[in-house]
């Protein structure tokens, strides 16, 4: 059988159909450089002294986990000196980072959310690493925080690691989406899915059922629906998933479909997760293996950012289900 590795992958995307460059390439190798030094981290657990909180909140007012910032620093640490960048931005820090002045500069923007799940960690249950690139606007030179304002279909690439059993790191680079495993034993990431592909149907959803007393009306219009069941209008039993980590739920429905919702509420009346570094590479993942991505009344790669941390409400997976959703939104 024969093993492509994460670098054959993009090289033969750039040789045939021109879609990688040079500089693209080597930021993603250098991200899927810092996912595997975050898993190794994640891996060693208590014995690395890497569980427990940092005694900080983040510029979400959440309280951070020590992995949080660990596994920051090394996404920063990784990045900053390639020459591939013109700034970065992240979940745990309020303001865009800048390439040191000593430093050469590149023509990409990177967005990350470091660590995906962080209710997650002292559990043992599956996290994860989100990214976006776009490029830098033409002309800027000093990017801040208006340069990283763009509509989500102008990212270049997006992908997710998620640490498990495995670690996987699901890519695209606008011509559709992809897999890779990583050869623990080699250190390199080894192409195990080139075609991902969401079925357009689904009995399963996955949604945070102890927020339904904030739910709209249309949300809990759909979700009662799938719980009727066969006796329903829907006429099909129908699965309920949660993990409680988005990169973890949404891997499951790269591999057998599904629909994820985080939709705007009573309580988070634009949405709970970010539109930039979570939202916006995922639905750009879903939408390339044939899935949709929505907050309930627009596509959300179709979204004018507003500001570098904005908010959300998020429907993606199985196409089918999406629209089912979607129609009640917007009916």
């Amino acid at each position: 059988m024969k093993r492509i590795t994460l670098t054959r992958y993009l090289i033969e995307q750039q040789r045939q159909h021109g879609t990688v460059s040079a500089d693209l390439r080597l930021l993603i190798e250098v991200v899927a450089r810092a996912c595997k030094a975050i898993s190794h981290a994640v891996s060693k657990g208590e014995l690395g002294g890497m569980l427990g909180g940092a005694g900080a909140e983040n510029i979400q007012g959440e309280v951070q986990k020590k992995l949080d910032v660990i596994s920051n620093e090394i996404l920063i640490e990784a990045n900053e000196w390639g020459g591939h960048l013109a700034a970065m931005a992240s979940e745990e820090m309020e303001h865009p980072w800048k390439i040191p002045g000593d430093m050469p500069k590149g023509g990409y923007l990177l967005l990350f959310d470091p660590l995906d799940g962080s209710s997650n960690i002292d559990v043992n249950v599956s996290i994860g690493t989100i990214f976006s690139v776009l490029k830098c606007p033409e002309g800027v030179t000093d990017p801040d925080e208006q340069a990283f304002l763009q509509p989500g279909r102008n990212q270049v690439a997006a992908g997710f690691a998620v640490y498990g059993p495995q670690t996987i790191l699901v890519l695209t680079v606008g011509r559709g989406t992809v897999a890779f495993t990583l050869d623990r034993e080699m250190g390199s990431f080894i192409l195990t899915n080139p075609q991902v592909r969401i079925p357009e149907d689904t009995a399963e959803f996955a949604i945070n059922m102890s927020n339904m007393r904030n739910w709209l009306a249309p949300t809990k219009r759909y979700i009662d629906e799938c719980l009727a069941g066969k006796t329903g209008v829907r006429g099909k039993d129908f699965n309920m998933r949660w993990v409680a980590s988005m990169v973890a739920d949404v891997f499951r429905i790269t591999s057998r479909g599904g629909i994820f919702m985080y939709p705007a509420d009573n309580k988070y009346k634009e949405g709970r997760l970010r539109l930039m570094y979570e939202a916006n590479p995922m639905a750009l993942l879903v939408e390339q293996a044939g899935g949709a991505a929505t907050n309930g009344t627009q596509r959300i790669l179709d979204i004018q950012p507003r500001e570098l941390h904005q908010r959300v409400g998020v429907i993606l997976g199985s196409r089918n289900e999406v629209e089912q959703a979607s129609a009640y939104y917007k009916g």
